[in-house]
């Protein structure tokens, strides 16, 4: 609906959606949000009751007229004295805003998603200011703001536009994650403090290190206790996530792109958007989770088939490509049960090791006399789908297109940054980069019908500028990228793009709004996967988290690990097989194979079900499953990720049940032989599998036996009027 003017009654704006409602002041320049948290049922006395919030919320200093909770873009000329929503100017003037309203509009409904868009300007620095405040149905929240210089003549340089969300003073403690190749987000936790926590990325890269999810809540909130707030900032260039306290005791939670100087200077009647920052709030972690889930699954793009099982070459053949050796590779995957082949790094002209090559997208000829066809005729004639590694942004400056065009590397001048990897980065803001690089991809695609691409990007890019202007290139890059991107799936529809970074560098709702997974990491430990994907999955759905059982000794770790372990972490992903097969025994691919069929037997689950991870008091155990939509069913597994200090462990509290059920403990024995045989043997409900209440395995719970240390233990959960496939 469209709102020319602002009553009383119509100050204070809600958006609900799900368990969630974001209460609006409209009545400034710039939103205010005086709510975002539980669900607010709203009748004509709350009206009355948020519109007083307006005029109660004033600042703690003597500033007349301040306000204590800030606009969505912070404002000094409103009182706030923390980091400004907008930091920009014109030649070192009108460094400072005072946005004046021209109108909001409110579309959609409740639960059904709601946009509220809001209108300001600013004439003395010629500005234009437009806020969308996005709810969604499943209570997700998203912001973004775009600045307009209004002006007849003159640029306006932007420095940085960042969008804020308050907390309220529960949110006590803050989460968020670092992290690095091969050990991707790892989580740290502290007190929120005053000050502000701010996490910045200038790797041009999302970042194996990012915030990721950056969470705040309540003292000892966990995955399914305390009330969490929750954002993340939808960018793979350089970005800022942040929590901030303040003197007069109000903490906000915020993000934006973080912008080289000079990156944004907006002539007369151009526009610069900020990336989305989003938002979920909810009761544990698992709540937070599960609202991105919802979102991301619920979008027209999503990954809608069954995830197919992958076959990767990279560990197993690494560089050394030979037709016969990777059709032997394909065939034992076939047996197996794969699905879908890709054909890593090395089938391009010149690539032999990881010095040269990059940038050349021609097949070799040396390697492939006869091109891929073969491989790929072959890979289909054992019922697969194939798919390619590119490198699409980087170049190595041992490679044809450098020598031929030196020019289209990413640097500040005629000095070359330091290489990563022995490489350098592709300047995809020329034009005849991005369409050298664009046609080359296209013409394989296009020439094989390749149904997936494995799209890697190896390295930061460090003092990334234009070479012949020496103007930085970080925010025009990364939407060059994006565009490639959107480009190659117009051209080629169907085509699966997925998003690899030095393993986990670029995981950003942003690039998976055109890619349809994420590489997790590249250690494929599986004590390290626990890890990573548990914590992966605060943002992502497993069917989204690539994840694959490697060589009983992994290549990153040198750790040995049971196949049983390997699978059974893959299995909470979308599974894959990494791992030479032509050197496993036939008890192994027998043992794998019955691992592949338990995974298509569950993938309709584990990618339409609520992820739920146990609040397990002991460390040295977690426990975490999957429930279906519907609560009949679930899948659960019990790792032991080190030993217990206890003779015994305690009993599993399995969440997400429905606690009117009677569900029917199902074993899976290919886990067996992670349990440790006590004089009485396994636990009885093992034996003898019992049916139990919901309500008792929630709030009693499942006596948990002891398990081998670095092993997984997998039993299902089936409503008693059906069997274990849901029927």
């Amino acid at each position: 609906m469209r709102v020319p003017a602002t009553t009383r009654d119509e100050s204070v704006l809600v958006l609900t959606g799900g368990s969630t409602s974001v209460a609006v002041d409209v009545t400034g320049g710039v939103p205010r949000v005086l709510h975002w948290g539980p669900r607010l049922e709203r009748t004509s006395s709350d009206s009355e009751f948020l519109a007083g919030l307006t005029e109660d919320q004033h600042a703690a200093d003597a500033l007349t007229g301040s306000r204590r909770l800030p606009a969505v873009l912070p404002e000094q000329s409103a009182g706030w004295m923390g980091t400004p929503g907008l930091d920009g100017h014109r030649d070192g003037t009108t460094f400072t805003t005072r946005f004046t309203s021209s109108g909001h509009e409110l579309a959609g409904e409740p639960d059904r998603g709601q946009v509220l868009t809001t209108r300001a300007v600013e004439s003395d620095a010629g500005l234009a200011l437009t806020t969308s405040i996005e709810l969604s149905g499943n209570g997700v929240l998203r912001l973004r703001a775009s600045i307009t210089n209004t002006a007849a003549t003159g640029a306006y340089t932007v420095n940085g536009l960042r969008m804020v969300l308050p907390v309220p003073s529960e949110a006590r403690e803050i989460l968020d994650f670092t992290g690095r190749h091969l050990r991707e987000r790892t989580p740290q936790r502290h007190a929120m403090r005053v000050g502000t926590h701010l996490r910045e990325g200038r790797r041009g890269r999302t970042g194996s290190d990012a915030a990721f999810v950056l969470a705040a809540g309540s003292s000892g909130f966990g995955f399914g206790h305390g009330e969490v707030w929750a954002v993340h900032t939808a960018w793979s260039g350089n970005h800022a996530t942040f929590a901030e306290l303040g003197l007069s005791g109000v903490a906000v939670l915020g993000g934006g792109e973080l912008l080289l100087p000079g990156e944004v200077i907006l002539a007369p009647g151009e526009t610069y958007p900020t990336p989305w920052l989003y938002g979920a709030y909810g009761t544990g972690l698992d709540a937070v989770a599960a609202a991105f889930h919802t979102e991301l699954r619920s979008r027209a793009t999503h990954p809608a088939s069954p995830r197919p099982v992958v076959l990767n070459t990279w560990e197993a053949v690494y560089f050394d490509h030979d037709l016969e050796a990777l059709e032997q590779l394909a065939k034992l995957g076939a047996q197996v049960g794969a699905e879908r082949f890709v054909l890593d790094d090395g089938w391009f002209l010149g690539r032999r090791d990881d010095n040269a090559g990059l940038g050349d997208w021609r097949v070799d000829p040396e390697v492939w006399p006869a091109g891929l066809a073969p491989l790929v005729q072959a890979v289909r004639g054992f019922g697969m789908e194939f798919g390619l590694w590119f490198e699409p942004e980087m170049v190595n400056e041992d490679s044809e297109v450098a020598r031929e065009h030196p020019e289209w590397i990413l640097a500040s001048g005629e000095r070359l940054p330091l290489a990563g990897r022995h490489q350098q980065v592709l300047n995809l803001t020329v034009p005849e980069a991005f369409s050298y690089v664009l046609e080359a991809m296209s013409a394989l695609i296009q020439e094989h019908s390749i149904d997936y691409v494995k799209w890697d990007h190896n390295r930061d890019l460090a003092e990334a500028g234009d070479r012949r202007t020496g103007e930085p290139r970080v925010h025009a890059q990364t939407l060059a990228a994006y565009a490639l991107m959107d480009e190659l799936r117009r051209r080629h529809p169907g085509l699966e793009i997925e998003s690899c970074s030095s393993g986990g560098g670029r995981v950003d709702l942003e690039v998976l709004q055109r890619t349809d997974r994420v590489w997790a990491s590249d250690c494929i430990d599986a004590l390290e996967r626990q890890r990573i994907q548990r914590w992966t999955g605060q943002l992502l759905p497993p069917e989204l988290i690539g994840s694959h059982v490697g060589a009983p000794t992994a290549h990153t770790t040198r750790r040995t690990h049971s196949l049983a372990f390997r699978a059974a972490t893959a299995l909470f992903g979308h599974f894959g097989i990494e791992w030479d097969l032509r050197r496993a025994s036939a008890d192994e691919l027998e043992e794998l194979t019955a691992w592949v069929s338990l995974y298509k037997q569950e993938r309709e689950l584990i990618s339409t079900g609520t992820v739920v991870r146990c609040d397990y008091p002991d460390e040295a155990y977690w426990a975490h499953g999957v429930v279906s939509p519907d609560r009949s069913r679930a899948l659960f597994a019990f790792v032991a990720m080190d030993s217990c200090v206890a003779a015994q462990p305690g009993r599993m509290r399995l969440p997400g049940l429905d606690p009117r059920r009677g569900y029917r403990v199902e074993p899976i024995e290919l886990s067996a032989g992670s349990m440790v045989r006590s004089r009485s043997g396994f636990p009885s409900w093992w034996n003898r599998p019992p049916v139990v209440a919901g309500r008792l395995l929630q709030d009693v719970g499942l006596q948990a036996p002891m398990l081998y240390p670095e092993q997984a233990l997998l039993f299902r959960l089936v409503d008693d009027a059906t069997d274990s496939r849901g029927r």
